[in-house]
């Protein structure tokens, strides 16, 4: 591959630079507040800053609330990436054997993908609204009492099943140019050496889609923890008793409605150092198992 080189040591930095102050600004900055922020204390009218040091963090781990918000979004965030992508898969793997309507059917499974969070949540808390929802209205002549105002695994179910919803889109764009990239040549030789449908998709169709799989493992992870906010506040706000207040939404109640600024600080550092973790781990460990 020919190495790209610059005569003039200043024009490299000059192409990065538009897209170094967009960081620098919307991502750095930011950040360094926040950070600065967690070792503060100010009072409710903002009118008295104190340095606290370190208390803001050590209150969070002394905090019953805040510790039941990290098993909240564990589950919240596993079930709506695992729902998310096995629900894209099936549908890619769908319109991949399709023939005729492909496009159609592409186009009516993208369609969601426009809409905002906080519109898909409003679109499934209506759904499954206990008095005039029709999927409640359903659930309940199958002797089923579907109420997500009372019931915690109800309301779990709530904010999954629309956080999902709203992502499948995205996953199925990413796994249907997958699929398509994959030789149909693999196939027809396997299905030659007599292999059925059921083991030439688990023999050729996991391997060769797995950097697809991964990229969008990152991503969807990634959303689950932070791009579900909306979602959450439109269906739940986070309840009932707190079972589907996930740490992004904490960090919204505490500064925002509880006006505890340090505190909502030293959450959203701690938010950011999960998610930096996380993503290091995958690209260091499950990568390894990835085979460009």
């Amino acid at each position: 591959m020919k190495r790209t080189l610059f005569r003039n040591q200043l024009l490299p930095w000059l192409l990065l630079a538009p897209q170094l102050l967009i960081t620098a600004v919307f991502f750095l900055w930011p950040a360094g507040q926040a950070v600065w922020s967690s070792f503060l204390r100010q009072d409710a009218f903002g009118f008295t800053t104190t340095f606290v040091g370190w208390a803001n963090y050590t209150a969070l781990w002394a905090d019953p609330l805040y510790l039941a918000s990290f098993r909240v979004t564990l589950v919240f965030s596993v079930a709506v990436t695992v729902l998310a992508m096995g629900t894209a898969l099936i549908l890619a793997v769908a319109v991949d054997r399709l023939i005729r309507a492909g496009s159609t059917y592409t186009t009516l499974i993208v369609w969601p993908y426009a809409v905002a969070p906080a519109v898909a949540g409003i679109l499934w808390w209506f759904m499954f609204n206990p008095t005039i929802g029709i999927l409640a209205y359903v659930m309940k002549t199958l002797g089923y009492d579907w109420n997500h105002r009372l019931n915690a695994g109800d309301a779990m179910t709530l904010v999954v099943i629309a956080a999902a919803w709203k992502q499948v889109s995205y996953n199925f764009l990413f796994f249907v140019a997958g699929l398509q990239s994959i030789p149909a040549s693999l196939r027809e030789a396997a299905a030659i050496d007599g292999a059925g449908p059921v083991k030439r998709f688990f023999t050729i169709t996991p391997p060769l889609l797995a950097p697809t799989t991964f990229f969008l493992l990152v991503v969807n992870i990634v959303y689950a923890m932070f791009d579900t906010f909306p979602v959450i506040d439109a269906t739940t706000s986070g309840g009932p008793a707190q079972a589907t207040n996930i740490l992004v939404y904490k960090v919204y109640k505490d500064g925002f409605i509880g006006l505890n600024l340090g505190s909502s600080a030293a959450q959203s550092v701690v938010l950011m150092a999960i998610v930096i973790a996380l993503t290091i781990v995958q690209f260091r460990y499950v990568e390894r198992r990835v085979n460009y």
